[in-house]
């Protein structure tokens, strides 16, 4: 048996003890990241707030990326409701902006769709599409009805930027089809199951989700104009500004 004593156990206890401090901050160190990675807001949803968060989550999900749709579809209209103050809260909700922003997926689907409605002599126009989620909570907070706004508990496939509000136009007047009710028409009215409407109107309806649902997109009962592609959780909620996905889109 051998006896180890004085300076030499000294060494040893020190040793252990320099050992075990590095454990603990290595691990206290992985666990700070791993938090701060993953702070919930007060629903326990895991919101994407920056850039740096935004490009860690779409590493090898290309179909995740966030895309410039006026850079992407030829042709594509745009009136932009919450850049405005005509929109149902009545104030601007937006920067001043001139485009909008969908995942790839869903924006490949919208081209493929307004390619279809030109050989028509039709074409989109967006009411909105990417929404950031405190967007989301400012219209929850007059609306409280998840017939017409999102519940911030859930988030909005707008802050997923997987759905799209939109519209038919033609293409020779500019003008859009008529739908029966404008954009943001918290009424039966505006429902696909409303039926006590002109021929052309319901036509005008059944093509837009049509064409919209033959690529993916599905409708909101309640709202004619509002679209968004299924799987909705594939998608990370995002509270983004313009300004960020301005430049991340470049």
């Amino acid at each position: 048996m051998v006896i180890i004593k004085g300076k030499n156990m000294t060494k040893i206890a020190n040793s252990f003890y320099i050992y075990g401090i590095s454990i603990l901050f290595f691990l206290t160190q992985s666990l700070g990241v791993k938090a701060q990675a993953s702070v919930l807001n007060q629903y326990g949803l895991d919101i994407i707030l920056t850039k740096k968060e935004y490009h860690n989550s779409i590493k090898n999900k290309p179909g995740n990326k966030m895309i410039d749709l006026k850079k992407t579809i030829n042709g594509i209209a745009f009136d932009l409701r919450y850049a405005t103050n005509n929109n149902f809260m009545g104030v601007k909700l937006y920067p001043t902006i001139t485009t909008t922003y969908l995942r790839n997926n869903a924006a490949l689907a919208l081209d493929s769709i307004q390619s279809e409605l030109y050989q028509k002599g039709l074409g989109i126009k967006i009411f909105d599409a990417y929404r950031p989620y405190s967007i989301t909570e400012k219209m929850w907070e007059l609306v409280k009805d998840d017939r017409y706004a999102a519940n911030p508990k859930y988030g909005s496939g707008h802050n997923r930027g997987i759905a799209v509000d939109v519209t038919i136009i033609d293409l020779k007047t500019k003008m859009p089809l008529d739908m029966g009710t404008d954009f943001d028409n918290f009424s039966d009215t505006a429902h696909h199951s409303f039926k006590n409407l002109s021929t052309e109107i319901l036509q005008n309806r059944l093509l837009l989700k049509t064409v919209m649902e033959k690529y993916g997109f599905k409708a909101l009962e309640t709202e004619w104009w509002h679209y968004a592609l299924p799987n909705a959780k594939d998608y990370e909620l995002m509270n983004l500004g313009f300004s960020d996905l301005k430049k991340i889109t470049r």
